[in-house]
């Protein structure tokens, strides 16, 4: 066990290195740089792309962009059409609800684990406070990218409270979905950033107060709330 507590500790992105990263080979590098392009939200839903555009702009050949393409669509964020391209695959409503009731279920367990620890309580409430402090930044910057990945790490670190690697882990893996859902929330609705600030402001209260159960009614609303209006 790491000297540094679990209730503190702001998971790792598990996605690959990004663009221009020296590690990994050209398809890796491919991609890198089409999936976060995706999960920025400047490739939106339906919209169709070439093997040869990103080539291009990649200074490499179709062979790894196709592999890149193709590893994409296998993860559900493309999918492609012969002579065509590629099209983003757009965010399904079935997607949202499925995404937002994991969440909801593993954060309201993580918080239970530490409401009755008071010390932990207060180590997770000073973490994500700091979080916060972050995601305003971004916001003042009309930094849509950037308040999506804070908002990804306040609740992660909800989750990494759990101190249960194997739900740590599933977490992790809805992360860059929740990237991007969160950047497509903040897109569609100009009052949302200030909605979500509120709303984990909100949360933080209840961690520091132990308040589980209050918890588990307040983020199933906040979840609800910024992703299904």
């Amino acid at each position: 066990m790491s000297d540094t507590p679990r209730s503190t500790r702001i998971p790792s992105d598990p996605a690959a290195p990004g663009p221009g990263a020296d590690g990994g080979t050209a398809a890796d590098r491919a991609y890198a740089h089409v999936k976060e392009r995706i999960l920025s939200g400047d490739l939106e839903g339906g919209e169709l792309i070439s093997e040869g555009e990103i080539a291009d702009g990649l200074q490499m050949s179709r062979t790894p962009v196709r592999e890149a393409f193709l590893r994409l669509q296998t993860e559900g964020w493309m999918r492609l059409y012969p002579k065509r391209g590629a099209a983003i695959t757009p965010i399904k409503p079935r997607e949202v609800d499925e995404v937002i009731e994991a969440r909801a279920l593993v954060e309201a367990h993580a918080v239970a684990s530490v409401a009755a620890d008071p010390a932990r309580a207060a180590d997770l409430a000073a973490a994500l406070t700091m979080i916060i402090d972050r995601q305003q930044r971004a916001a003042a910057a009309d930094d849509l990218a950037g308040f999506a990945v804070a908002d990804a790490d306040f609740h992660g670190s909800i989750a990494a409270a759990s101190d249960n690697d194997l739900l740590i882990n599933f977490y992790l893996g809805l992360r860059d979905r929740q990237r991007r859902m969160t950047r497509d929330s903040v897109q569609r609705s100009p009052g949302a950033q200030d909605r979500i600030l509120d709303q984990h402001r909100e949360l933080v209260d209840l961690i520091a107060a132990q308040d589980a159960d209050g918890f588990a009614a307040r983020i199933s609303e906040h979840l609800d709330d910024i992703h299904r209006h």
